[in-house]
This record gives C-alpha cells, structure tokens and sequence, in this order.
C-alpha cells in the first residue's frame, strides 16, 4: 500500500504537523525539523507529546495516551516517522526496526562530489559531550554502523544523494559523511553549517509491514522548500515519483 496524501494536520505552536496515515494500531505522521522527537533535556515541545494530545483530543480519551515510539530521529532532521497505537503494535514494529527489517530511504545534499554509490563501514561511538565519533575498528564502547549512500545529481558542488541505513546509530549518516568527507550541507555540528541554515537531511521514504495487517505500507515525505533543496527540486520530484 502507498500512503502519499495528507489525511489531517496537526498545528502546534510554529509546528505544522502532517498526518498521512491513522488506524486503531498505527499513527504516521511528517516529523518537521527541529522539533525533538521526545522530550529531553531542553524542556521544549516534543513531538511524542504533542502527538498523545492529539489523540487524546481526537477521540476523547481520558487521562494517559499509549502511544509507542518505536524508532528517532535527529532534532534537526524532518520526515516520515511512524508510531505504535498499541503495546503489540509497538512490540512487532520495535522487533522490525531492531532487525531492520522496514526500509528507511533519506534524502541528503553533501558537500562535494559523489561520482558513484559508496558503501559507508565505521565504528562510532557517542561521547559524553553527545558528539560522536568515528573510533578504531572495535574499539571500546564503540559500534559498528553501516550505510549506502547513492549519488542523483550534482550540482556546485554539492551532490543530492539517496541514503540507505543497514544500522541504526546515533548521529550515523551525519558522521560517516562528514568523515568520508562529503559533510552535510548545513550540519552545524559535524559539517561545519552556518547560522540560520537548515540541515539537509530528511526521511523521504518509509516503507515497512502493518504490525497486524501483514500488509506492505510505504509513505513518502517530500522536503520543504527552503535552504538547499530548492537547488534540486526537479530531481527530488522525479526520485519521488519513482518511489510512489
């Protein structure tokens, strides 16, 4: 099943919030960037908060909202999240993640030239500061993360490519490009970003089986248009309607 159309909006503050999908088990939504997806210790609006809320309004629950969270994504990145309506939904859908059996496709735009597809192995380890870091291979603390990165176009320098995680660590796809030296365009903390610049990094497709259904579902999430992205409007349109 393909899920591309917005069935509800959540407004939340400055927040927009799209909802693509909705049923008793499962609630897919477009994270927006720089909004956490859990409270932490900033204390500012988080996502899985605001989402209970919009349960609980929704259908009038009293008291607590379940709601899963069964994967993250950075502060600062955007896109297709999807979270657990159900302990059993959140339980299958944790187990799928785990094993990576769900395929997780990001939109990034790099700093340099990328001239074919590149497979991405490193052990990293996250500092007590929160920075992370590639280390020697099994070195102490340290674990191993895997990624393909494939090139859709460049243009001044800067190439547009499709990631694909194989692992699930923190900060992954930021660090391993930094440090095979393509940086994210607009990444303050590992590529060097300027003030006011908005990562280019964005979860554009989601794709994964319903925790109940047995169904296939993939969700598609556009970026917006600001910073970068603009630069490869055409070519992101094109990847999309592949993907759809």
């Amino acid at each position: 099943m393909k899920e591309n159309a917005m069935i509800d909006t959540i407004h939340h503050a400055k927040f927009t919030i799209p909802v693509l999908y909705e049923d008793n088990h499962l609630l897919v939504v477009v994270k927006p960037p720089n909004l956490p997806t859990q409270s932490d210790s900033s204390g500012d609006d988080d996502l899985l908060s605001i989402l209970k809320a919009y349960i609980g309004n929704k259908y009038q629950k009293p008291g607590a909202v379940y709601l899963g969270l069964v994967h993250r994504l950075d502060r600062p990145v955007g896109g297709a999240m999807v979270f657990a309506r159900t302990s059993k939904a959140a339980a299958r859908l944790s187990k799928a993640f785990a094993e990576h059996a769900q395929d997780k496709r990001y939109l990034a735009v790099l700093q340099g030239t990328l001239d074919g597809p590149r497979d991405l192995e490193d052990w990293l380890k996250k500092l007590p500061d929160g920075m992370v870091r590639v280390m020697p291979p099994k070195s102490d603390g340290a674990k191993l993360a895997r990624l393909t990165t494939v090139p859709l176009c460049t243009r001044d320098n800067l190439t547009l490519a499709e990631v694909r995680l194989y692992t699930g660590r923190a900060h992954q796809i930021r660090v391993q490009h930094a440090h095979a030296g393509l940086p994210l365009w607009g990444d303050a903390r590992y590529g060097g970003g300027k003030p006011g610049q908005q990562i280019a990094l964005w979860a554009a497709s989601l794709a994964f089986e319903h925790p109940v259904r047995h169904e296939l579902m993939r969700f598609l999430s556009a970026p917006p248009a600001i910073g970068v992205w603009p630069k490869f409007s055409d070519i992101i349109e094109d990847w999309l309607h592949e993907k759809g």
